[in-house]
């Protein structure tokens, strides 16, 4: 499971209705890359593929692929709004370590 911060839903419920993807999930997948290996990815898809796992917080659906799924089981999904930037962090008690920017991380 992965839940969302009252930031978190706010954003992602302002940016369905920018983008005219209202009812749409977010999709939170694991992607190779960044130099701790992996990355995060957050987009919205219009309905889950076979073998997600699907999950409701707060009136936001989302889905995981079952290959991201064991890497980012138990995370929270932030929104940060600071002067160095603003963006969609997560915290996840599976990664082992993450780089200095902090936009990868390794499991």
């Amino acid at each position: 499971m992965i839940t969302l911060t009252e930031k978190a839903v706010q954003k992602v419920q302002t940016l369905q209705k920018e983008e005219g993807k209202v009812g749409y999930a977010l999709r939170v997948k694991v992607v190779g890359g960044g130099c701790s290996g992996y990355s995060y990815s957050l987009e919205f898809d219009e309905k889950p593929q076979l073998g997600d796992s699907v999950f409701e917080n707060q009136g936001v659906k989302i889905v995981i692929d079952p290959k991201s799924l064991p890497m980012v089981d138990n995370a929270q999904v932030d929104w940060a709004d600071a002067l160095t930037g603003a963006g969609f962090t997560l915290s996840n008690p599976n990664a082992k370590g993450s780089c200095g920017c902090g936009h990868s991380f390794s499991v």
